[in-house]
């Protein structure tokens, strides 16, 4: 009897340690892991971030302003000759599309061409009479008994631009200087004449410049600007008016609109 009693003794000694080595050893298991749970949220918060910030990049690296564009105009005659004036109000209208080519990393400077067509429409005084192979020119003076006298010209036009804006990817509207030269390929021409006389047409006249080339610069913000085109070659390329050569260029004022 006193046998058993001891080994029943010893037993209990031996399952009481081993519990408390168990209590200790998940005590120091808890422990560890509470204290590596910041680690490994700031491991995975650094994960994240890059993936974040490379997403970001991604969208400023692709951005543009490639735009089409709408322009109207009032057209003048520079360096003209004695006598001749300008009737009544000669417009002009135009578009064409651009696309736009940043060079530096904010993509606030950039480059920009494209390809676009212009109507210009020129009422005056200066009378085209004769043939399309033989082209006659005269003042028509306070007179002159006409009901119209114009010409026109359709162009295709090639813009090549440099540009300086306040754009960013997140936001159309802006501050813009846009500026560059414009080169221009007339495709058809159109005179008309109208008086006591009869009505005289005269299309695809020779003696206008087939390209024409000139400066520009348009200004403004958002959507709305002002433009303004100066030609650097003459309208005619040979122009005699009572024996005198004539070399005038044209002036073209009014507006632009940008649209994305």
């Amino acid at each position: 009897m006193v046998k058993i009693s001891v080994n029943h003794g010893i037993l209990r000694k031996k399952q009481r340690t081993m519990k408390l080595l168990q209590n200790q050893f998940t005590a120091k298991l808890f422990f560890s892991v509470f204290l590596l749970l910041p680690f490994f949220s700031a491991l995975a918060q650094e994960e994240i971030k890059p993936k974040k910030e490379v997403y970001e990049v991604k969208i400023d690296s692709l951005y543009r302003e490639d735009q089409f564009y709408f322009a109207f105009t009032y057209n003048t005659l520079q360096q003209k000759p004695a006598g001749l004036n300008q009737q009544k109000f000669s417009i002009g209208i135009g578009g064409g599309f651009l696309r736009d080519m940043p060079i530096n990393k904010n993509r606030t400077k950039a480059f920009a061409t494209g390809l676009g067509v212009s109507y210009n429409n020129y009422n005056q005084n200066l009378g085209i009479s004769g043939t399309s192979q033989a082209p006659v020119y005269s003042i028509l003076g306070p007179q002159s008994n006409f009901d119209k006298n114009k010409f026109t010209q359709l162009l295709i036009d090639v813009p090549l631009e440099f540009r300086w804006r306040t754009s960013t990817y997140e936001s159309y509207k802006f501050w813009r200087i846009y500026g560059g030269m414009k080169f221009s390929y007339l495709a058809y021409s159109k005179s008309v004449l109208e008086n006591s006389e009869g009505r005289t047409v005269i299309t695809n006249n020779p003696d206008f410049n087939k390209l024409l080339y000139g400066l520009y610069l348009s200004a403004g913000y958002n959507t709305l600007n002002v433009y303004a085109y100066y030609g650097l070659n003459p309208v005619f390329k040979s122009l005699t008016i009572e024996g005198e050569k004539t070399k005038m260029n044209s002036l073209n004022v009014g507006v632009i609109f940008y649209i994305l």
